[in-house]
């Protein structure tokens, strides 16, 4: 117990180090609490506590993530192993409380970094996957249809390209239309500058506010005041208010180019390093495994589920596809030779 605990507290404080503000401040409270728990047990072992000893394994890896990692992922992490009970009778009740608030903490914070990665895990998870699965699938697609090394290798490639493309293109028209459909929504930049002509007796300025979802009384109230003051400042009022910035359309095409790319490249590197038959096949399947349980891993880990589970059902999913297509690709095959006969 007090070697698990000085790792927590060495978690903490190396987070701490590598963050500012209101953040770093949280951390290093989190440290110090966890000091406590360590006072706690050098004061029950005494002269026996001898020298620090190391935690577990698992708080081990987790001291060694927070130097090299992203915060938010460590943070998942600790999440799940401060919300774990600890049933051993010498853990007193308020300690266990207290790694309980511990918890809910964490969650907070890694909240915090959930929202500012959405956006961009979203577009990778999505990229690589969608990679991964769609070059798997035709890549065994050919190759149960019949299909040689090097006829392989163009598809696999010309589905890389093709795929990668597409995607790029999608997101650009996706994001771009998405800050047109904003744009369209931002109030009037000059309709603020006529506030000081309304007629006082007979406006519309409540309206607007209603418009944008403010309960009728509060908006009333609110245009009351607007009206005494005869001016609206940039960012008073909300139904003057922008929206949030989404993000360019280049920007998003580039990332899921990339993305995709990434993770059709898989499938097709065996045969790219000269592999081939069912080595070919064995590597190609080997690998765009790992590569799906390790995304599906990582959000399962971000996400605060059980990593195990997300990942298998990653690699459930890409398998399923890949075997519809292979067996596709062999009835094809087959039909076409039956054909040919």
């Amino acid at each position: 117990m007090l070697a698990e605990e000085r790792e927590e507290v060495r978690v903490y404080r190396t987070l701490a180090s590598r963050r500012d503000g209101e953040e770093r401040e949280i951390l290093l409270g989190l440290a110090d609490a966890e000091e406590r728990h360590v006072a706690h047990w050098e004061g029950l072992l005494g002269g026996d506590a001898g020298r620090p000893r190391r935690g577990t394994p698992r708080m081990r890896l987790l001291a060694f993530l927070a130097r090299w990692l992203g915060w938010v992922f460590v943070l998942a992490l600790m999440q799940q192993a401060e919300s774990r009970a600890r049933r051993d009778a010498d853990v007193p009740p308020a300690m266990a409380a207290d790694e309980r608030v511990h918890a809910e903490v964490v969650r907070g914070l890694a909240a915090r970094g959930r929202t500012r990665l959405s956006g961009t895990l979203r577009a990778a998870v999505f990229g690589v996957n969608d990679g991964l699965v769609s070059n798997i699938a035709l890549v065994l697609g050919v190759i149960g249809g019949g299909a040689g090394t090097r006829a392989v290798l163009l598809t696999g490639l010309s589905g890389l390209l093709a795929g990668a493309l597409s995607m790029a293109a999608g997101e650009f028209v996706s994001v771009s239309s998405q800050r047109e459909l904003l744009a369209a929504s931002a109030s009037d930049e000059t309709a603020r500058d006529l506030v000081s002509e309304l007629d006082v007796d007979a406006n519309e300025l409540a309206l607007v506010y209603r418009a944008r979802g403010m309960p009728a009384d509060e908006a009333r109230r609110h245009a009351d005041a607007v009206l005494r003051r005869r001016s609206v400042p940039a960012a008073a009022a909300p139904g003057f208010e922008g929206f949030d910035v989404v993000g360019s359309g280049a920007g998003a095409a580039l990332s899921s180019f990339l993305f995709f790319g990434a993770g059709a490249a898989v499938p097709v590197l065996p045969f790219l390093l000269g592999l081939e038959g069912a080595v070919a096949v064995v590597a190609a399947g080997t690998l765009t495994g790992a590569a799906l349980m390790l995304v599906g891993g990582a959000v399962g880990v971000l996400s605060g589920a059980p990593p195990l589970r997300r990942a298998l059902r990653q690699l459930a999913i890409g398998a399923a596809a890949a075997a519809a297509t292979y067996l596709l690709g062999l009835a094809f095959g087959a039909a076409v030779d039956a054909a040919g006969r």
